[in-house]
């Protein structure tokens, strides 16, 4: 069951990028994602009031999993979604969300009180390396502007945040009652942001519908449900890892239905990007047997 959520969870999260990137090209990013996550909502309330997933979940609970959504959720998405349509390409895009488990295991430790060994800075620096190499081989035929590469940097840390609290919170609710609550922060923020940029009434096309339903089951209710639970089951190690295997599934994607560039130069910063990250996550599951 865990190997094949994980594989669910590659192929769902990986989908949100291509998604993205598709369905935005003759609509506003913000009126797809109003129309992706607020009836979603509308639907996790009825869900989690009529099975009484929420029994016994205080205020308290449910405004620091608000906090979490905010920042794992509405953050990650606007900023992917903003870099995307500032031109940079899906595969660059997930290449550096994948960067989280090298920043997680390394620059996060300190948070932890975990001590940050030689090789995981090594790892880093390989890490980083790579997300260099592919960021040069695309941004000479991509469209996005230099400081634009920095939104998909920002989607990474919101991420991060929200996973960092998560993971030192004490509560643990069911991934249904989590799912429903971040969902509806971030619709709720959605609308506001929609309202105020005049992007809130959708076309009335069936492409439209048909993508915002997808966006809506694939990269929201599935990624999003597996993500939570697989960060319970086997842990934010390797959770990071199957992040990291996002980015050549989605660049693979783009390339043959987006049409964009996958060199050599960017074949090489995948490898030299999984080779850091995987001499981060030896390191530290060594170190947790040592410590076992």
């Amino acid at each position: 069951m865990t190997v094949l959520a994980a594989i669910a969870f590659i192929a769902s999260w990986s989908s949100g990028f291509v998604i993205a990137a598709v369905a935005t090209v003759d609509v506003p990013a913000t009126t797809l994602l109003v129309w992706r996550f607020a009836p979603l909502a509308v639907v996790l309330l009825a869900i989690t009031w009529v099975s009484g997933a929420a029994r016994g979940v205080t205020r308290a609970e449910l405004g620091q999993q608000a906090v979490i959504g905010l920042f794992a959720q509405f953050g990650y998405i606007v900023f992917v979604y903003a870099a995307i349509g500032a031109g940079v390409a899906t595969g660059t895009t997930a290449l550096i969300d994948a960067v989280q488990p090298l920043v997680v295991a390394t620059l996060v430790g300190p948070l932890l009180g975990l001590r940050v060994r030689a090789a995981q800075w090594g790892g880093l620096a390989v890490g980083a390396l790579g997300v260099v190499l592919v960021v040069r081989s695309q941004i000479g035929g991509a469209a996005a502007h230099p400081l634009a590469y920095a939104l998909p940097a920002l989607a990474m840390v919101c991420l991060i945040v929200g996973t960092f609290v998560e993971r030192r919170s004490q509560i643990k609710m069911p991934v249904l009652v989590t799912l429903t609550v971040h969902v509806v922060v971030t619709s709720l923020a959605l609308v506001v942001i929609a309202a105020a940029l005049g992007t809130l009434v959708p076309p009335a096309t069936l492409t439209f519908w048909i993508a915002t339903v997808l966006s809506a089951v694939v990269p929201t209710l599935a990624a999003y449900g597996l993500y939570w639970w697989l960060l319970r089951r086997v842990g934010i190690t390797a959770l990071n890892a199957l992040l990291f295997l996002v980015a050549p599934a989605t660049a693979l994607t783009g390339a043959m239905l987006l049409g964009e560039p996958l060199t050599l130069l960017t074949l090489a910063g995948f490898v030299l990007c999984g080779s850091g990250v995987a001499v981060v996550l030896v390191i530290e599951a060594r170190a947790t047997r040592a410590d076992a």
